[in-house]
């Protein structure tokens, strides 16, 4: 809950244009599922996450993975004409992603198993256009700027006479500038209910944590229209 409402404010700004869309246009509110994914770095790390080699004062040195899994999204859209647009959206992965497993250096510190994991976020901010509208269906082509943040944690378990204990804590963040676009069909079920699969590209900026700059992610979003379409 405490992750949902930080994106809280968000929805609400675009919910001030309901009254203004119910005159003038088309406004709604969505919720997404899908999936997010970026190719791995051929650079390893050691145990601090800094690129290292064979042999390094701090290694073992480890392999990073390819960004995957699945993401949770939340948006608006606020259309001021038929074919003319903003909107938000926000789209996160909700479960922690293996980063690098640790295990030499888990040994040395007394624990079973020691591994960093990592949750990516991103934010967009886009202009919409909707070059096909209909009663039934709506393409929109998007394009736009936010931002990527990506967490790191580092987690830990061991195993004693008491029993087997387990521990998370925070270990960092990066955050990155990015471009967005993405294309979606929007097809109604009713007057208000549709569902949009869409196609997003995200170019983020100097992302060396994974390897390429070049984020793809697939969503089908759920949402609620009110106004005149």
């Amino acid at each position: 809950m405490r992750r949902i409402s930080r994106y809280l404010p968000l929805l609400l700004v675009l919910f001030c244009g309901i009254q203004y869309a119910s005159a003038q246009s088309d406004f709604d509110l969505n919720i997404g599922v899908g999936a997010i994914q970026a190719k791995a770095s051929s650079t390893q790390v050691d145990q601090n996450l800094n690129p290292c080699t064979t042999g390094d004062l701090y290694g073992p040195c480890v392999s990073t993975p390819a960004l995957s899994g699945a993401t949770i999204g939340f948006g608006g859209d606020l259309m001021m004409t038929k074919k003319f647009g903003f909107g938000g959206e926000v789209a996160f992965q909700p479960a922690k992603q293996t980063y690098v497993n640790l295990n030499a250096s888990a040994a040395a510190a007394g624990v079973n198993a020691l591994a960093v994991t990592s949750r990516m976020t991103l934010f967009d901010f886009n202009g919409i256009y909707q070059p096909v509208h209909t009663k039934k269906v709506a393409v929109k082509l998007e394009g736009g700027i936010g931002a990527a943040n990506l967490k790191f944690y580092e987690n830990a378990s061991s195993s004693s006479v008491l029993g087997s204990q387990n521990s998370s804590q925070y270990f960092g963040s990066a955050n990155h500038f990015q471009v967005h676009g993405g294309l979606g069909v929007q097809i109604y079920i009713n007057d208000h209910i549709y569902i949009r699969p869409e196609f997003d590209v995200h170019y983020v900026r100097n992302l060396t944590q994974f390897g390429s700059n070049i984020v793809t992610s697939e969503m089908v979003w759920v949402g609620y229209s009110w106004g005149d379409r």
